[in-house]
């Protein structure tokens, strides 16, 4: 079967989530091949790798690659798709993964698809567009395709692969140094996990109130062991960070299950969310348009509604 390149995302030498999605989703339509681009791959790390399915891990572990912002990735893809002659490419589709895919299709002369939901025969891809009010499969005519998946479109699977490691030696040109990473701030991480990669996600919205009332949504995000989101209205007014905010401005989520608390459901809004699996919304207003999204709706105060739905679950655990 023809090779896939996977680029890897990684924190410190740990694997992300969505980068076993991408080698799962790649092992249904090819041989999956991960390419770990920068210092630092452990022992760990590559176990977990050839554990869902890599038959080969490319590493090129030169400093220099994480050095300077995304050109260089974007060489080195170019550099190995020139040399390997891959199927095609799966990124994730985040901010650095899509501007990586970008950067790549114009170095290889390739077709791209960006936030992609489903990738089937033929790399024949699944998408939501115009703000979600549309549902198309595209399919790159020409080159290399390019793909961006987002996080959580694919239940990863192990599947054991050889996981050969293969050294890469990268050429970065001049143009892909010219903008120098100066310094790096940790953000601290809490006992939640990321908004991107949960598989369950409890967003509030106006009808939260307050910043004090996001205690709520909190609470049944502890006992679900989910992210909390928000809404645009919600960030805006001051009472959730903007980093936490849901929607065509800020996180594109597609969780197994996504619950909408006093979010009344607008387009933007939506085009964030609506690739969840399962949707739950808990609004007051029977009209709210996110009930046209949700397979459940409970018609009701969700400071009634959602501490007895917590309590409940903390019962049954």
């Amino acid at each position: 079967m023809s090779e896939i390149l996977v680029l890897v995302e990684q924190v410190e030498g740990e694997v992300k989530k969505v980068t076993l999605e991408l080698l799962t989703l790649a092992r249904s339509l090819g041989t999956p091949a991960a390419v770990w681009l920068g210092p630092g791959i452990t022992a760990d790390a590559k176990a977990k790798l050839a554990e869902y399915g890599a038959e080969k891990i490319y590493v090129g572990g030169s400093e220099e690659l994480v050095q300077y912002v995304v050109a260089p990735k974007a060489e080195a893809l170019a550099q190995l798709v020139a040399d390997k002659s891959p199927a095609a490419v799966l990124v994730a589709a985040t901010a650095e993964g899509k501007e990586i895919a970008g950067r790549l299709a114009v170095k290889t002369d390739s077709g791209v698809i960006t936030d992609a939901v489903g990738l089937g025969e033929g790399f024949v891809a699944d998408q939501s567009i115009f703000g979600g009010g549309v549902n198309v499969r595209a399919k790159v005519r020409r080159g290399t395709p390019i793909v961006a998946v987002r996080p959580n479109s694919t239940a990863p699977a192990p599947s054991a692969g050889a996981g050969a490691e293969e050294e890469i030696a990268v050429t970065l040109s001049d143009a892909a140094k010219a903008t120098r990473v100066v310094e790096r701030v940790k953000q601290e991480k809490g006992a939640r996990p990321e908004l991107t990669e949960a598989a369950i996600v409890v967003s509030g919205g106006r009808g939260v109130g307050s910043a004090e009332n996001f205690s709520v949504i909190e609470g049944l995000a502890d006992a679900l062991g989910a992210a909390v989101g928000a809404s645009r209205a919600a960030t805006d007014a001051g009472w959730y960070p903007h980093q936490f905010q849901v929607g065509q401005t800020g996180k594109t989520v597609s969780p197994q299950l996504y619950i909408a608390a006093g979010i009344s459901g607008a387009i933007q809004h939506r085009a964030g969310m609506q690739t969840a699996k399962t949707i739950v919304a808990i609004n007051k207003d029977p009209e709210a348009p996110i009930f046209e999204l949700a397979d459940y709706g409970v018609v009701g105060d969700l400071h009634q509604v959602v501490p007895q739905l917590t309590e409940e679950i903390k019962k049954r655990k």
